[in-house]
């Protein structure tokens, strides 16, 4: 396996090989004359990300055989690609044969300095394919990587796990003075029912697809998911930097969720490179019991209207979200903020009751040692991806 690339291909593939750090520990490569895919897995099996290259998308592209795979150790490669992108001419990867030990990167800087380095790699690794069709799911929607920070921005820094519940778009005007007309998206803040004198910040925002989503596709009954901020995140910055809207596809509580760029496979622009990333999310919906998915009364129509102790806000919040934050640790001010906490404290009491083996959702993986095509369409055992 030999592949060279330089200028932009070379800073998208820097990209991505952060963006999957950001995730997992070991990456795969699996190398085939068609396609080059980097997919990784994380400790806890929660989440899953690949990206796809094409041929066209190296300087040079050589693949001896039909398949060639091995894995090393992502620190590894962050510490070759530790010099400015800006600086390097051209980065080359080899690996001499399929029994190799090591892959050789070298690195050719514009200073006329070479760079090279042996890394050790595992030339029979686990291949593992996620058995998931995003055509399939039923609910999805397309945000700016921008609009989406500038919404997460709202939540506290510390978050660990949010929530997305999805309904129709209301015929109801936006400005409607008794409900959420138009505002058929909802983020709200997860926080561990299991967690003792909790003192984290509450919030919930409440979106108007129309104005906030460049795309929003759900016709069916409410849904939610929960699932992991910080892997959301990560995946933002890749698409933010590689200039490309956000598409998410996902189906409902305990369903994974499968987030990708608006490009490739999913319109009819060309692009020679794709990424994947799956996230597993809780069994328990937030929908059954939790918390009203509308504002309290003493809430205003002004954005952002926080409540309780001070958060995360955007600079620039927009007029077509509504705001409500709560400091869960802090005593009800008035009589609807504390049935509301009434409400949340009995759901706490009975998700507590569920085992812990049940916070996260089941994806389907498959092992499969000669695959060849894009991840996420073999069929497979299933295995559950839990985090404890």
């Amino acid at each position: 396996m030999e592949f060279s690339l330089s200028g932009s291909a070379l800073k998208t593939f820097a990209r991505s090989v952060t963006s999957l750090a950001r995730i997992g520990n070991e990456l795969v490569f699996q190398c085939s004359p068609s396609q080059l895919t980097l997919h990784t897995l994380n400790s806890s099996r929660s989440a899953y990300q690949s990206i796809t290259f094409k041929p066209d998308f190296f300087d040079v592209f050589s693949v001896p055989g039909t398949q060639v795979k091995c894995s090393v150790l992502l620190k590894a490669i962050c510490s070759v690609l530790r010099t400015p992108v800006a600086s390097i001419d051209h980065l080359s990867v080899l690996l001499t044969d399929s029994d190799a030990s090591k892959v050789q990167w070298t690195l050719d800087c514009f200073s006329g300095m070479s760079k090279a380095y042996w890394i050790t790699c595992n030339v029979e690794p686990d291949i593992q394919h996620l058995s998931l069709d995003r055509r399939k799911l039923p609910s999805s929607f397309v945000v700016k990587p921008r609009d989406l920070n500038r919404l997460l921005a709202n939540f506290q820094s510390t978050l660990q796990e949010i929530t997305i519940i999805a309904t129709q778009q209301s015929v109801l005007p936006p400005d409607a003075a008794d409900q959420i007309g138009g505002k058929a998206v909802e983020l709200r803040s997860y926080i561990d029912p299991t967690k003792e004198n909790d003192s984290s910040l509450h919030t919930q925002l409440w979106i108007d697809p129309a104005e906030e989503f460049v795309q929003y596709n759900h016709s069916r009954d409410p849904v939610d998911i929960t699932f992991g901020v910080k892997e959301l995140k990560a995946f933002l910055s890749f698409c933010e930097v590689c200039e490309v809207d956000i598409h998410l596809y996902f189906d409902k509580a305990g369903e994974p969720i499968l987030m990708a760029p608006k490009f490739g496979v999913d319109d009819s622009s060309y692009s020679n490179f794709d990424a994947t990333l799956v996230l597993a999310t809780m069994l328990v919906s937030q929908l059954n019991g939790g918390n009203s998915s509308e504002p309290p009364q003493a809430e205003t129509c002004g954005a952002p209207g926080q409540q309780g102790s001070k958060g995360n806000t955007s600079e620039h919040p927009s007029n077509h979200t509504k705001i409500w934050s709560e400091l869960s640790g802090s005593a009800a001010k008035d009589g609807n903020v504390a049935e509301d906490r009434q409400v949340f404290g009995e759901r706490n009491q009975n998700t507590y009751e569920q085992s812990t083996v049940q916070r996260i959702g089941a994806m389907n993986i498959s092992t499969d040692k000669n695959a060849d095509g894009m991840p996420g369409y073999q069929e497979g055992y299933p295995l559950n991806f839990i985090t404890c």
